[in-house]
C-alpha cells in the first residue's frame, strides 16, 4: 500500500514508481497466466463479457472457506504475532505488577495473627482483588473497540466466525494474564507473611489468576458492547466497582 500510495508532496515521482511496478507486472508470468485465462473464457463462450471468478473451491454450506479449526488457528497464530510484536508492553506491565506488589508487600510487611493483624490481612486481601480487576479491566477494555470495523468486514467477508475470533485473541493473550497473577502473588504473598505452605500458596495463587481472568473476561464484555474506546472506559468503572463491593 505504501508503494502504490501517492505522496502529496510527490505526486510525480510516485506515479513514476506505480508505472514502473504496473509494467514490471505487465511482461511477469502471472500476468500470462491471468491473460490466458480470460483469453480462454471468450473464446469459449464467444462473448467479450468480464471474466469471473467461479465459485470458491471447499466453500461449505455454511459458506467458510476453511474448517473451524483453520479458522481459529489463524486467528490465534496473527493475535500471538501482535502481541509478540508489542515486547515492550508486556515489560512493562510485569513490572507495573512487580513495583505494585512490592509496594502492597512494604506496606503490609510480616503481619501476625493477632487482632490487628487480621484486620491487616483482610484489607491486603482486598487490595489483591482491587488491583487484579482494575488492572486487567483495563488492560483490555479497548481491544475491540479499536478493532471492530475491521472484526466487521473480515466478518461480512465470511473469512471467520465469531467464537474463532474471540477464543483465538482470548488464548494468545493468556500467557500475559497468568504470568501477571503469578509474579503479584509470588512477591506479595511471603512479604505480608501469609500462611506458610506450598499448597495455601498455590490455593492463593489459583484463585488470584481466576480473578485476573475473570475481570478481563468482564473487560471484553465492556468492550464488546461499548461503541467507541472512550465510552468503554467511562462505562467500566462505575459497572466494576458494585461486584468489587
Amino acid at each position: 500500500v505504501q508503494m502504490l500510495a501517492t505522496a502529496p508532496a510527490k505526486e510525480t515521482e510516485c506515479r513514476e514508481t506505480i508505472k514502473k511496478i504496473c509494467d514490471s507486472f505487465a511482461v511477469s508470468p502471472i500476468a500470462r497466466d491471468v491473460l490466458e485465462t480470460a483469453s480462454a473464457f471468450s473464446s469459449k463462450t464467444g462473448t467479450d463479457e468480464p471474466y469471473f471468478l467461479g465459485p470458491a473451491d471447499g466453500v461449505g454450506s455454511t459458506g467458510y472457506r476453511s474448517s473451524w479449526w483453520t479458522q481459529f488457528y489463524c486467528i490465534l497464530w496473527r493475535s500471538w504475532l501482535s502481541v509478540l510484536k508489542d515486547p515492550m508492553l508486556v515489560k512493562v506491565r510485569l513490572l507495573q505488577t512487580a513495583m505494585v506488589a512490592t509496594l502492597i508487600g512494604s506496606i503490609y510487611f510480616g503481619q501476625v495473627l493477632d487482632q490487628d493483624g487480621v484486620m491487616n490481612i483482610n484489607g491486603s486481601l482486598f487490595l489483591f482483588l482491587t488491583n487484579m480487576t482494575f488492572q486487567n479491566v483495563f488492560a483490555v477494555i479497548n481491544v475491540f473497540s479499536a478493532e471492530l470495523p475491521v472484526f466487521l468486514r473480515e466478518k461480512r467477508s465470511r473469512l471467520y466466525r465469531v467464537d474463532t475470533y474471540f477464543l483465538g485473541k482470548t488464548i494468545a493473550e493468556l500467557p500475559l494474564f497468568i504470568a501477571v497473577p503469578f509474579v503479584f502473588t509470588s512477591i506479595t504473598y511471603p512479604m505480608i507473611g501469609l500462611k506458610a505452605g506450598l499448597t495455601h500458596y498455590l490455593t492463593t495463587l489459583f484463585i488470584v489468576t481466576l480473578v485476573a481472568n475473570v475481570s478481563t473476561s468482564f473487560g471484553y464484555l465492556i468492550s464488546c458492547a461499548s461503541s467507541s474506546i472512550s465510552m468503554a472506559l467511562s462505562v467500566g468503572p462505575p459497572v466494576v466497582i458494585p461486584f468489587l463491593i
